[in-house]
């Protein structure tokens, strides 16, 4: 059995993509994953599956495009992968609030550094399938432009280290 976290892109953030936990357990439940639980109601949900981590995908995407009535962007991870990524963080010594991780489905392009733009006081690093950022002067004033994580959807620190708790439970 794999733990994995998947994280849900766009879901009960600014007044889109309503979709109560409760609701995110059940259909992970009803997609044969087990020992199911979130974490706040910004679509982290943890789980247990025998499956591989594209079959996870693929069986929770049709759960939430049938609920939802349109695709629902999921990135998922298994939990040995997130504790890859919070070890990984170039920013540790900076503010975990301030410091995310962009999971991506497939590496960011080597040049994807070309393609940002409006940076300001913003540091990016390459990760292994994610982009870390650390918004000094925080992430509601940055105007900062990241196309490479347009599918992605981010977390941060303070949210990745409550998740490696949470797959290693």
């Amino acid at each position: 059995m794999t733990t994995y976290a998947a994280l849900l892109r766009a879901v009960n953030v600014g007044g889109t993509g309503k979709l109560p936990m409760t609701e995110l357990r059940a259909m992970c439940t009803s997609a044969g994953f087990s020992n199911v639980r979130t974490y706040i109601a910004s679509g982290n949900v943890v789980f247990e599956s025998k499956l591989a981590e594209a079959s996870v995908k693929a069986r929770l995407e049709r759960c939430l495009e049938s609920y939802a009535g349109k695709p629902v962007g999921i990135l998922v991870r298994t939990g040995e992968e997130l504790k890859a990524v919070l070890a990984g963080n170039p920013f540790r010594s900076e503010a975990p609030n301030l410091t995310v991780a962009i999971f991506l489905d497939a590496p960011p392009p080597a040049d994807f550094l070309d393609s940002v733009s409006d940076r300001q006081t913003e540091q990016i690093a390459l990760g292994t399938r994610e982009i870390y950022v650390y918004y000094k002067d925080g992430i509601a004033r940055s105007k900062l432009k990241i196309p490479a994580a347009k599918t992605g959807t981010a977390r941060n620190m303070n949210t990745v280290a409550k998740l490696v708790e949470l797959t290693a439970a």
